[in-house]
């Protein structure tokens, strides 16, 4: 297993400046997070979006993997089951040792 960092996720209850809405899973979020210093992605969660409540708030630590599936079966909880984007990304969300991660799949 190879995990290599990507950000920090907060999740904040006002839009900040250059956020972009995603429409199917209902949240705002700035894109760019290699803009920030501090590599932090801010998330806002709109009514009806299927990410968890936890999620909303509480941060998360993301990491871009070649495979998944070991994580997966590694997890303590799966709160955000695999979601692709297309055939060569995908992503989900863990809970590993009280800790929220979220799995960035690229193939």
């Amino acid at each position: 297993m190879s995990a290599e960092y990507m950000h920090i996720g907060i999740p904040v209850t006002t839009k900040k400046p250059n956020m972009v809405y995603n429409d199917v899973l209902k949240f705002w979020v700035n894109t760019d997070v290699d803009a920030y210093d501090y590599k932090i992605e801010y998330l806002k969660f709109d009514e009806g979006t299927p990410f968890p409540e936890i999620m909303h708030k509480n941060p998360h630590v993301a990491y871009k993997v070649d495979d998944m599936e070991p994580y997966l079966k590694d997890a303590d909880q799966i709160i955000f089951e695999p979601y692709a984007f297309d055939e060569h990304t995908r992503l989900a969300f863990i809970i590993k040792d009280d800790a929220i991660i979220e799995l960035f799949e690229v193939k």
